[in-house]
């Protein structure tokens, strides 16, 4: 069972501050709230679901009946969706309000959300107390403006609408890591679940192989919930799993005596931040001091998988944008020469570089003379990658404990010095080998570094494995009481709600 009385909740988190506070589960609140859940009901005169009436945004990849679906690109500037992806169904079948839908990379191609045609995203932390009291101008004339940092990406958008109180959770898609990188420096909690949990059908594809939606959250609770909501079989995709799901609640773990916590010393990856270094030696301390059995392990070709995701992922790339021509939907070039001229300027007025140059490179890996040399030997070392995890689990570990970003977020005219490519390759260099192996993993965010800004760790578990994963993750996630953003904004508009230091996660 999931806990009930979730619409009562929120409503009292908006005006009461408190233990749990901003969470979406817990019954403490449940007898309190039952009075204002009428307001929730069916027509019939019926609650709608777990989630009546709780405010949700929507990364702008997944389709939306009705509401514009751009991928924040010019392709599909204007394109409206005849249908709604699955999981937008399942939320709005429970009851969910969609606030809107959020930006991201083009296409989520990239790891800082900055790549796409609405401009970057700022993150809710660049403006809050906790950096702002940390970070010095460069100079006197230095613009406090220029000082904002990257939400991660490419589910930026989603990180920041829950990063800054705007919705209690949103969905995001991870193909590398792209749910878990921002939530990382977002301060939020990034579920990436088991590859073929929940349904990719609406969800416009980026690399079907990998593709997974992403819960974004305050605290593990609320992921367990939406992903109560969201997981099980959908006819309409024929990846997803054969079984029923069964929505759970999260149990709290008091005895961690009997896990195995696995340290892949692979992870200890070149420019990991000496701050994260030791936050992640901290975390082992935390769990063997608890009586876990904390062990190193091996898991030799991660070295290889940034260079074999690439490979893949650009030949999926290849493959899904051929659908953009012009023709069926989405923009069309004025170009009027010729059928294959048009096909040409569509495309080029259409996609961005980043696009552009991955589509490049993925046709470059597909050819005949390059097939085998580049794609299936991948593919080969894909399988590798995912014999690894099949090992360490097999040997008794039961999770997997890592960084998920090797430093803090950066700041945006640092980040934008280097090319996207560049910048993918080291930001996903520590959660990509989880989507080439389908395995669940998610952020919990753990501390603030010297800087004022969140840093989160990650949490690798078996395949459908999530309750074990999410039960770990609850535990870790009450032992380092992970502060709340202080935005001054919001503390000036309400001051009794955002008075306390404790993280609005927690409970």
């Amino acid at each position: 069972m999931v806990p009930r009385g979730v619409a009562a909740r929120w409503r009292r988190a908006a005006t009461a501050p408190g233990k749990g506070q901003g969470s979406l589960g817990g019954r403490e609140e449940a007898a309190a709230g039952r009075e204002s859940h009428a307001a929730c009901l069916s027509p019939a005169g019926q609650p709608l679901g777990i989630l009546d009436g709780i405010p949700i945004a929507v990364k702008d990849n997944f389709n939306t009946a009705g509401i514009e679906t751009t991928c924040a690109s010019n392709m599909l500037k204007g394109y409206i969706s005849p249908y709604n992806a699955t999981v937008v169904q399942k939320l709005l079948d429970q009851g969910a309000v969609l606030l809107g839908k959020t930006n991201l990379d083009e296409f989520a191609m990239g790891s800082g959300s900055t790549d796409g045609v609405f401009g970057p995203v700022r993150n809710p932390w660049s403006y809050s107390k906790q950096y702002k009291e940390k970070s010095v101008p460069k100079s006197h004339s230095e613009d406090k403006e220029s000082n904002w940092v990257i939400t991660g990406g490419s589910s930026g958008g989603s990180a920041a609408a829950v990063s800054s109180f705007t919705c209690f959770a949103a969905l995001g898609s991870d193909t590398g890591g792209s749910t878990r990188n921002p939530a990382a420096h977002c301060g939020v909690v990034g579920l990436k679940p088991t590859y073929g949990l929940i349904s990719r059908h609406g969800l416009i594809p980026l690399v079907n192989s990998m593709d997974v939606p992403g819960i974004l959250t305050r605290c593990v609770d609320d992921a367990a919930v939406l992903l109560g909501s969201l997981a099980g079989h959908d006819p309409k995709d024929s990846t997803t799993i054969q079984d029923d799901f069964k929505p759970f609640e999260l149990p709290n773990l008091t005895d961690v005596s009997k896990l195995s916590i696995g340290i892949p010393k692979e992870y200890h990856a070149p420019g990991l931040s000496s701050e994260i270094l030791a936050l992640w030696s901290k975390a082992a301390d935390l769990f063997r001091k608890a009586g876990a059995k904390v062990v190193e392990v091996s898991l030799p070709h991660t070295r290889y998988s940034i260079v074999c995701y690439h490979v893949l992922c650009t030949a999926e790339v290849a493959s899904n944008m051929a659908r953009f021509d012009g023709l069926e939907y989405g923009h069309r070039s004025d170009m009027k020469d010729s059928t294959e001229s048009m096909y040409a300027a569509t495309r080029r007025e259409g996609f961005n570089d980043v696009v552009r140059g991955r589509i490049l490179s993925g046709n470059y890996f597909l050819l005949k003379q390059n097939y085998e040399k580049y794609f299936v030997k991948a593919q080969k070392v894909r399988r590798l990658i995912a014999n690894d995890f099949v090992k360490v689990f097999r040997s008794g570990v039961d999770i997997l404990l890592t960084p998920t970003t090797l430093s803090d977020a950066a700041p945006y005219t640092e980040f934008i010095q280097e090319d996207n490519r560049t910048r993918s390759a080291q930001d996903d260099i520590l959660t990509q080998a989880a989507n080439m192996a389908g395995l669940p993993a998610i952020n919990v965010p753990t501390a603030l570094s010297e800087r004022g800004l969140p840093v989160g760790l990650q949490f690798i578990g078996r395949s459908f494995q999530e309750k074990q994963l999410l039960t770990v993750a609850k535990w870790f996630e009450k032992q380092v009481q992970f502060p709340m953003i202080q935005l001054e904004e919001v503390k000036k508009h309400d001051s009794d709600v955002f008075h306390h230091q404790k993280s609005a996660s927690l409970s």
